[in-house]
């Protein structure tokens, strides 16, 4: 399944000169030629559960995709006064043609962490239950095809409902929140490398930008980008959710630095996001726009728009739209294309469906 063509530019504002201009005209109307026509998007087996998740993790483990984990409201939706329910299943898919098996439980019912393959496997962070927030890590690996766990040193304080990604054999965790509610965001950033025997979790510098949860992170050319995510304001003396737009990105030894804005805010998009030649995608999320909706039950759904950042040029562009938006949600990098599992679908309703994406003619990177 093809893409549509892309919508307009948030375009920054031109250069004077007419040469700077003309430069400028060239170089976006490339990006619209690339992203035209290129954005493919196909179904895979959906999980084997009615409902789905929100906040799963998920990865690789010996070339096998692994979800496992999230929430969801199993018996009411939450407008009906459901209770929200964690969950302990791990499934995993062998081949992009096969079935999902159901292959073991996690240690405990868990979801809103970040999940990180690596070469021995999953590492999962943080996260929550229906009581408080994790700061325990561990290792999800397959060994002689059996699901094995193993703990590895916990972060400093607890965290869900953050992002993450792997840099040059450093696993970065970046924002979220420390408690249940909307009651905190973190600008927060924790380091743990991999490389090292015996290595513990490290604080790096904080984000200048405002704390946030449920943002988007990636890594291109040796940077780690973190993008959008909701932050908190204060009105009428509670903390309310603000719906952010902006980007920055950290480079080891040079600290952050605030990239071009985000031409509409995105909250919970697919993440680490998908990251392809440079390119990184936002696809779907919550863009605030539809947040007082009423009533929740004929909810229409997020954000069907796909944003394309350009990381050496620091731009923005539309890519078109995606067939399944889709928030609360992971991505995985296997075999060459995107993998984005469940998800919410609209506000309390998850989705048992397995989405893979890549822009066409080339595997994803």
């Amino acid at each position: 399944m093809k893409i549509g063509p892309p919508g307009n530019f948030a375009r920054p504002a031109f250069p004077r000169s007419l040469a700077a201009r003309l430069s400028l005209f060239f170089l976006m109307s490339m990006l619209t030629a690339l992203t035209a026509d290129q954005l493919q998007f196909s179904k895979l087996a959906s999980l084997p559960d009615p409902e789905g998740f929100a906040g799963a993790f998920a990865g690789v483990a010996k070339d096998r995709l692994i979800v496992a984990g999230g929430a969801n409201f199993p018996e009411k939706k939450p407008w009906e006064g459901g209770a929200k329910v964690w969950h302990d299943g791990v499934f995993s898919l062998d081949d992009p043609q096969a079935q999902w098996k159901r292959i073991g439980k996690l240690p405990r019912a868990l979801g809103y962490g970040i999940a990180v393959t690596t070469r021995e496997g999953i590492v999962c962070v943080g996260g929550s239950d229906a009581e408080r927030h994790h700061r325990e890590v561990f290792l999800l690996e397959m060994r002689d095809g059996q699901l094995e766990f193993k703990d590895l040193p916990a972060l400093p304080i607890p965290v869900a409902n953050g992002a993450g990604a792997l840099l040059e054999g450093t696993i970065l965790v970046f924002g979220g929140s420390d408690q249940p509610g909307e009651t905190s965001a973190l600008n927060r950033l924790f380091a743990y490398d991999l490389k090292a025997a015996a290595s513990e979790w490290r604080e790096l510098e904080a984000c200048p930008g405002p704390g946030r949860f449920l943002p988007a992170a990636a890594v291109v050319n040796g940077v780690f980008y973190v993008m959008g995510g909701a932050g908190l304001e204060a009105k009428n003396g509670q903390a309310i959710r603000a719906y952010l737009h902006d980007a920055w990105s950290y480079r080891p030894g040079e600290g952050w630095r605030r990239c071009a804005d985000l031409p509409r805010p995105v909250v919970a998009a697919p993440s680490p996001a998908p990251v392809n030649n440079g390119q990184i995608y936002l696809i779907g999320g919550d863009d605030g726009a539809r947040k007082d909706f009423q009533p929740v039950s004929r909810h229409p759904g997020f954000a069907k728009s796909i944003l394309q950042y350009n990381a050496k040029a620091d731009a923005w562009s539309s890519a078109g739209e995606t067939p399944a938006p889709r928030a609360v949600l992971p991505a995985v990098l296997w075999r060459g294309r995107w993998i984005m599992p469940n998800g919410e679908a609209r506000p309390g309703v998850r989705s048992p469906e397995v989405w893979s994406f890549s822009p066409a003619g080339r595997p994803a990177s």
